[in-house]
């Protein structure tokens, strides 16, 4: 940019000495004619050059904020002052022409505009990122933090094994998972709060990617000494059974999430919805669900202390059966399969970090049990 001062006289332009010609020839005295207040004040500059000049810190911190919706946690992040951080959103703000984030009771919650820009930011970070770079794939020494949205059976039988392997390929890395619980998560892929999203899915909209992870069955689980580990399992015998359901979507809270019935079904995500169904269709509404719980962390203790059953994905039911007095039975049907996948927003396809980050993930599966 150039500063130099340039004096305009009634008559005609003074430049400075140290103007080369060709920049002397690109300005030129105002008319006679020519209002008043344009001889002494520049132009607005075109949206073009605002943009050019904008500094690219303020999208770091405009992407920070957007993971912690945070002053203070965004400050940490990008190791500066919280000061600096306000500074920075304030100049952004004028930018922009927009508040981005709004202070509410559960932190700085970002604007339409704000969520529009998200995942652009997002990707155009990444590219900036990966030219400098010229790395095809994220160094074990980089830096990032990657939001994973998942469900508890993801949380405990998935992640545990890809922060085993980050441990050693990139210990630099930190994971940022939220519940899937009463949530939409493919709608926080489409808006930039999520990288990467595991669980099970069935109809996806356009421009979300998925791939499969693993295919998981369902087991019946019962306490030690159950009448069900005697004698033959009948259909007929299950129904007169307890039932304990985990029930990701079926909450008091998810009654009141805004959602429709139809749509919110349509949008139970995880492993256990899909066994929770199968049980219905299979066994009948008339199968008595006597308690519904919304994790599986919740079902051994019903399990241990009462005559009742859950249908429970097999690697968690061997997990449980290792950890308090619980038998595993074998439906009197075929199991239902369910594939837990992986999912992604387009806009992963040209992140490195992202891709990177599935990699990693699809390689882990191979340590879960």
């Amino acid at each position: 940019m150039i500063n130099e001062l340039v004096t305009v006289e009634a008559d005609r332009p003074s430049f400075s000495r140290r103007f080369n010609p060709a920049a002397q020839a690109g300005l030129k005295a105002p008319t006679k004619g020519e209002p008043q207040e344009n001889r002494n004040h520049a132009r607005p500059w075109p949206a073009t050059t605002q943009l050019r000049l904008m500094d690219l810190n303020l999208f770091r911190v405009f992407d920070a904020m957007m993971l912690h919706r945070s002053v203070r946690k965004a400050s940490q992040t990008l190791s500066v002052t919280p000061s600096a951080v306000s500074h920075a959103l304030s100049r952004l703000r004028q930018s922009i022409g927009d508040e981005l984030f709004i202070p509410a009771e559960s932190g700085m919650q970002p604007t339409r505009r704000a969520l529009e820009l998200a995942s652009a930011v997002r990707e155009g970070l990444e590219k900036f990122e990966s030219a400098l770079t010229r790395k095809e794939s994220m160094p074990a020494e980089a830096a990032r933090a990657f939001r994973v949205g998942a469900t508890d059976y993801a949380c405990m039988f998935i992640l545990p094994s890809l922060v085993k392997r980050l441990a050693t390929s990139a210990p630099t890395v930190d994971l940022r998972v939220f519940p899937s619980n009463h949530i939409d998560l493919v709608r926080q892929l489409e808006k930039g709060r999520a990288d990467l999203v595991v669980g099970s899915f069935t109809e996806l909209p356009a421009g979300i990617r998925r791939s499969r992870l693993l295919r998981e069955d369902e087991v019946i689980v019962v306490r030690t000494g159950h009448p069900l580990t005697r004698g033959r399992m009948t259909k007929e015998r299950l129904l007169e059974v307890p039932h304990v359901v985990v029930e990701s979507a079926g909450t008091m809270e998810s009654a009141t999430d805004g959602f429709p019935d139809e749509e919110r079904n349509g949008n139970r995500v995880s492993v256990e919805s899909a066994l929770c169904e199968f049980q219905y269709r299979r066994i009948g509404p008339a199968g008595c669900m006597t308690v519904g719980v919304p994790k599986f962390a919740a079902v051994a203790p019903f399990l241990q202390l009462s005559d009742m059953l859950a249908k429970l994905p097999r690697r968690l039911a061997l997990w449980a059966a290792a950890h308090a007095p619980l038998s595993l039975l074998d439906p009197p049907y075929p199991p239902v399969a369910i594939d837990i996948e992986m999912l992604w927003h387009r806009g992963g396809d040209d992140d490195h970090g992202i891709q990177w980050l599935m990699n990693e993930l699809a390689k882990s599966i191979g340590n879960v049990g």
